[in-house]
């Protein structure tokens, strides 16, 4: 990771710190939105418009797997043309920004070329959001029926840390398919010149190349980004719906 960073400000500078950044800055407000109107509509149909009826484990995954796949309708062309950015390098050559990739991608490829690796994808999504929202409310429920709190009663540092803590979940669970989805999205446009003819192929060429630690690559950076941003997200959410309320 220190190698990445010397040699990333030594040949690109600061900026290249930042590749790729305003795609996901526009985009991520349309993705977390997603994300907390269909959890919250799931866990209100599920508790049939009931708010003190606890949700089970298994309800919680599922109303959590839902709002990720439908966040991968936003989530899968942001994180394409982002991946792209960042792993161009040099000067003169490729996309000068995410209007220039979207339109030179969709001129050439059409919708499918934007929506590159959408199938894995819908799979990450599923999967990391199921165990992401499912850990936060689960630990967010045990605290009120532990302390005999309201929601809006847990204490603004136990909100940031069931963050933290649901954003190691999510990444824990989703990490090696993200690997896959990312080399999917980084792989060819033309079918005829791709490395990866699916992403079974790209598993299997991953573990044979590279062994088990091929899907763990950037694991630490990753981890080290979940905490914080999630504890955020989840403050900025509940801060949200006790002002609202």
């Amino acid at each position: 990771m220190l190698d990445c960073v010397r040699k990333t400000r030594a040949r690109e500078g600061y900026a290249g710190f930042y590749k790729g950044t305003t795609t996901p800055l526009v985009g991520i407000g349309a993705c977390v939105s997603i994300q907390f109107v269909v959890l919250e509509y799931m866990k209100r149909t599920m508790s049939q418009g009931n708010p003190n009826v606890a949700l089970s484990n298994a309800q919680l995954c599922l109303a959590g797997g839902i709002a990720g796949v439908a966040n991968s309708v936003v989530s899968g062309p942001v994180e394409h043309i982002r991946t792209r950015l960042q792993v161009q390098t040099g000067t003169g050559t490729g996309y000068s920004g995410p209007i220039d990739a979207i339109s030179k991608i969709y001129r050439s490829y059409g919708i499918r070329g934007i929506y590159k690796g959408q199938m894995m994808t819908v799979l990450r999504e599923g999967v990391g959001y199921s165990a992401y929202f499912a850990c936060y409310e689960w630990l967010v429920q045990q605290t009120m029926e532990s302390q005999n709190l309201t929601r809006k009663q847990i204490p603004t540092t136990q909100v940031c840390l069931y963050g933290a803590m649901s954003g190691y979940a999510m990444w824990l669970m989703m990490y090696p398919l993200d690997i896959i989805k990312s080399k999917l999205q980084t792989d060819h446009l033309d079918v005829s010149k791709r490395q990866y003819r699916s992403a079974i192929d790209c598993a299997r060429q991953v573990f044979a190349t590279e062994g088990v630690k091929g899907f763990f690559r950037g694991f630490g950076p990753c981890m080290l980004r979940a905490a914080p941003v999630n504890a955020v997200t989840f403050l900025g959410f509940e801060t949200a719906m006790r002002v609202l309320s």
